[in-house]
């Protein structure tokens, strides 16, 4: 994008600025919530037991909601920005910053979290004795390799995202198809292994479950470069969900009953595991990690766009610095470069001072994304509510309000299986964005000089 182009909003770009197709945008989907989190998701349930497939459930039923939602708010609003722009039209500019701030937290935090999963099935390769350091340096390789496919260019991103997404869907569809064949009963242990209520247990593991839907929502907030957006942002996020939703539930399942429970508690490579029981030897296992290694680099690569898009369009409205507006060529460079900058530090924290390294990141993604959703899934239904008595399709109406309810009662659930601690640190997190708000008002209100009055006579040199 030129210079002159920095102004103008992403949903007036011209169709050879729009890049993404029908198939990249539900790819974008796609490569979003598919990263390596599916991957490792099975060992971060594995401590509640059988019943997390239930939370899994429950938390498929809320992301399709979600999904729909999405979809109606972007065939209504289709530029660049997504939960952003909806906050903002609905509730006015603070609340359109904070979904912003947050989402954006999401967005880098999202990215510390794949890179550390990714980092378990780079390990079966290299530094099999998981030496923290060595850990760190794969983990960091992980978040700067995407970074430079993104700084080459949105078109080359695109290609990239269609290619990992076809070869991430192999191990996964395997697992839940023919993996579905070698479960044994034996390996699933206690249905509630966590020693708390069925209820406590549900809700701690959904919270969990939720992270592997997170990026749902991306082709939204890339509209601006999809064509038609008004058509193909809600067709590939319902798509892109659905498709994600059948394999995760059927794939971990197939993890569940091929691994016993021991054992994939302290899993770092679950989907290895499972398929190695399944063929024998490792042979099978490697060509897994392999698989999730590419997923990883394509959800990588997805998640680095959009870590800079969301920035990016609130910074076209004053409500970001200005520095995430500028471009170099059409590629958000500062936005990419600082989220990375800012992903390449939780993961160094994250590797010297937590103990479980890989769920400490995902609730804190977790927890700053339902914001965002809660906010968009109540820009919705205010919509909706204001436009109820002028809607000529009932049916319609009545189902566009019950997915929405539901969705706003997802997001309230989600926040509250996050668990004391992790909503405590997400709220503080989110907060520090207040002074930043501060900063970026602090000369809105001012009175100008008006040049017409200044023309004009005193007033009592006025005529009578």
């Amino acid at each position: 994008m030129s210079t002159a182009d920095q102004g103008r909003p992403p949903a007036d770009r011209s169709p050879k600025e729009r890049s993404f197709g029908l198939p990249a945008a539900t790819a974008l989907v796609v490569g979003s919530i598919i990263g390596t989190g599916v991957f490792a998701l099975p060992s971060a349930l594995a401590p509640y037991g059988p019943i997390a497939l239930v939370a899994f459930v429950l938390v498929t039923i809320g992301a399709l909601a979600l999904a729909v939602t999405f979809g109606r708010l972007a065939e209504r609003s289709p530029g660049s920005g997504g939960p952003y722009v909806y906050a903002r039209e609905a509730f006015g500019e603070f609340a359109g910053f904070l979904t912003a701030w947050s989402y954006w937290i999401t967005a880098w935090a999202g990215n510390a979290a794949i890179a550390v999963a990714w980092v378990g099935y780079v390990e079966v390769f290299v530094n099999k004795g998981h030496h923290t350091w060595g850990s760190v340096a794969i983990a960091l390789v992980g978040l700067w390799v995407p970074a430079a496919v993104n700084l080459a260019g949105v078109r080359s991103m695109g290609v990239f995202q269609v290619v990992t997404t076809a070869l991430k869907f192999l191990p996964l569809a395997f697992m839940a198809t023919a993996g579905l064949l070698f479960v044994k009963s034996g390996n699933l242990g206690a249905f509630n292994a966590s020693g708390t209520s069925a209820l406590g247990a549900v809700s701690a593991a959904g919270a969990i479950a939720l992270f592997s839907y997170i990026g749902l929502e991306t082709a939204s907030v890339a509209a601006g470069r999809v064509r038609d957006p008004r058509r193909n942002v809600p067709r590939a996020t319902v798509y892109g969900t659905l498709a994600c939703a059948v394999i995760y539930l059927l794939g971990t399942l197939a993890v569940f009953g091929t691994v016993p429970h021991a054992r994939l508690v302290g899993s770092s490579a679950p989907f290895t595991d499972a398929v190695n029981n399944i063929a024998g030897g490792t042979w099978a296992g490697n060509l897994v990690a392999a698989a999730a290694i590419v997923s990883g680099l394509g959800a990588l690569n997805g998640w680095t766009l959009i870590c800079a898009e969301m920035p990016m369009a609130a910074a076209r409205d004053g409500l970001f610095p200005a520095a995430f507006a500028r471009t170099r060529g059409e590629v958000p460079a500062v936005g990419i470069v600082s989220a990375t900058l800012l992903a390449s530090a939780l993961t160094v924290i994250s590797y010297t001072r937590f103990t479980q390294v890989f769920t400490e990141i995902v609730l804190l993604s977790v927890l700053t994304a339902v914001i965002p959703y809660l906010v968009s899934a109540a820009a919705q239904l205010l919509r909706l509510v204001r436009s109820g008595r002028e809607e000529p399709d009932r049916r319609r109406f009545a189902r566009d309000v019950t997915v929405t309810v539901l969705a706003l009662a997802f997001s309230y659930w989600s926040i509250q299986g996050s668990g004391y601690q992790t909503v405590y640190y997400g709220l503080f997190t989110i907060l520090l964005g207040i002074p930043v708000y501060i900063w970026l008002k602090r000369n809105t209100g001012r009175s100008a000089p008006d040049p017409a009055a200044a023309a004009r006579p005193p007033h009592s040199a006025r005529p009578a």
